[in-house]
């Protein structure tokens, strides 16, 4: 049998990568809504594919936080075939299912039914208390099997960015989550993953103030860097959009293009230490203290070094004193200061921003 034909005729049907223009305002009207399907899913369904990965609950979904009375009165709900609220699934290109919505459901059913823990504080069947799932009556495992569960599937045509605004829209966690955590599931692939990997060197997080980043604001900044790096001069409002384009768009990016990305990453944030030393991506007075990482600030200082691309020797020859009073006298600038916190992410600020800096480097060069 010839597998790779198989393989062959599943790249096209299944393709792992679709191309698309993330802007709400170019989708045409008639893409402008979701593509559904509705499945009643029986519990037994459920577990074997999350068992398979055929069901997956991404990295950007909160852990699993509920308690086991919690879980078992969920459990308890399909004894008595109480209605359970509906689950969220996003299709993926390669026709497995991500939970939007649904996580601590799910996984709780799927803990039981792996007798990962017994049945506590129920209140219709009291009697069912301390038994884990192969301790049941095996009229109840049947019961609870057979149960059915409605799952709305978010289909993989559905354009991508339609499907980040449902993403935001059902994000109703106790904190919800911010865009770069939902980038890190809908966008999962070897490009998070890599910034994911830059974001933890240990001089990165301290220079951008991100020791004990919680939020992944480190990983936003460097998307940032990649998406402006690979096409700032075109860059268009609002920035959330222009990063989902960036992100999505290369999300399935090379091993060789993930490495050359890295390395260029590697090769500016070094040059950037050694130049600006402790002040990297630091607003200051002119006392040089109250130091405050800034993002806009990372990016021109990130652009403008890959823009004029000057070599770690000519950097180490530049008196850091002088660097150091410049960069004060340029921070002190009322007009610049303003691009750096104000509308920071209008397309105009952004290119004067970016334009200035590479003005002010190239003059200490």
């Amino acid at each position: 049998m010839d597998n790779n034909k198989s393989t062959r005729l599943a790249n096209k049907l299944f393709p792992v990568k679709e191309e698309y223009e993330i802007d709400i305002l170019d989708i045409p009207a008639e893409k402008r809504k979701l593509n559904t399907e509705t499945y009643d899913f029986t519990v037994s369904t459920i577990v074997e594919y999350i068992s398979e990965k055929h069901i997956d609950i991404p990295m950007f979904q909160r852990g699993y936080v509920w308690n086991r009375a919690q879980a078992s009165r969920l459990i308890e709900s399909l004894i008595i075939q109480c209605p359970i609220p509906v689950v969220y699934l996003s299709q993926n290109s390669d026709e497995t299912l991500s939970v939007i919505d649904g996580n601590q459901r799910l996984t709780s059913i799927s803990l039981y039914l792996n007798d990962e823990f017994p049945l506590t504080g129920l209140a219709t069947y009291p009697e069912l208390d301390s038994f884990k799932f192969s301790e049941l009556d095996p009229r109840f495992q049947r019961h609870i099997r057979n149960r059915t569960i409605r799952c709305i599937v978010i289909l993989k045509d559905t354009h991508p960015q339609i499907k980040f605004d449902v993403f935001e829209r059902l994000n109703t966690g106790s904190v919800k989550l911010n865009p770069q955590e939902l980038r890190h599931g809908i966008y999962n692939g070897p490009l998070i993953e890599a910034i994911e990997k830059l974001s933890n060197i240990s001089s990165f997080k301290k220079a951008t103030s991100t020791t004990n980043d919680k939020r992944m604001k480190g990983e936003e900044m460097i998307l940032r860097y990649f998406a402006l790096h690979n096409n700032w001069r075109n860059y268009e409002k609002p920035m959330t959009t222009f990063l989902n384009t960036y992100a999505e768009s290369n999300r399935f990016f090379s091993q060789e293009t993930i490495e050359d990305l890295s390395y260029n990453f590697r090769k500016n944030f070094d040059k950037c230490l050694e130049l600006y030393g402790d002040f990297t991506f630091k607003t200051f007075d002119e006392t040089k203290k109250r130091l405050k990482s800034n993002t806009a600030l990372f990016d021109a200082q990130m652009i403008s070094m890959e823009i004029l691309n000057p070599s770690i020797e000519q950097i180490q020859e530049i008196d850091k004193n002088m660097v150091l009073e410049r960069l004060t006298e340029l921070l002190g600038n009322e007009e610049f200061y303003a691009s750096l916190t104000k509308g920071t992410t209008d397309k105009s600020v952004v290119h004067r921003r970016i334009n200035n800096y590479t003005d002010f480097l190239r003059n200490i060069l």
